[in-house]
């Protein structure tokens, strides 16, 4: 792959300490959220995976439904990121709910969702490793 741009961000202290991007244009503190024993006073990994995810998959679907000639510049995706413990170590597990404007019939929206999985660089890395559950809205 030769790759048309190359994003990063240096992380320090782990879940405690702080992510600045070589641009400076990320500089965010991290925290353990409350649930997992932290003080929640940062944002932290899930949150910036789930934020990423969730913009790339809506440009996706931006192509995907440009291409079929079918406006969903109004959707909205979310993303749901989950941790938890697997085997020895964690794992996580994402849901993908995308909000179609109004006047896009159902299966319609189901066929652009589960296109833009396949186009989505973020589903693309993801495939095969984590489950991702795809809710049309």
């Amino acid at each position: 792959m030769d790759a048309l741009y190359t994003a990063a961000a240096t992380a320090t202290h782990g879940r405690d300490g702080r992510a600045v991007s070589s641009d400076g244009k990320l500089d965010l503190a991290l925290a353990a959220p409350v649930e997992m024993g932290g003080n929640g006073q940062g944002t932290n990994p899930e949150q910036l995976f789930a934020a990423g995810y969730a913009a790339c998959f809506g440009s996706a679907l931006g192509l995907v439904g440009r291409q079929a000639k079918v406006d969903v510049s109004e959707a909205a995706v979310t993303a749901e990121v989950g941790i938890g413990k697997q085997g020895e170590g964690y794992g996580l597990a994402v849901t993908l709910r995308v909000e179609l404007p109004e006047g896009v019939d159902e299966a319609t929206g189901r066929k652009l969702v589960e296109q833009a999985h396949q186009v989505c660089p973020y589903s693309n890395a993801t495939r095969g490793n984590i489950p991702v559950e795809l809710v049309v809205e």
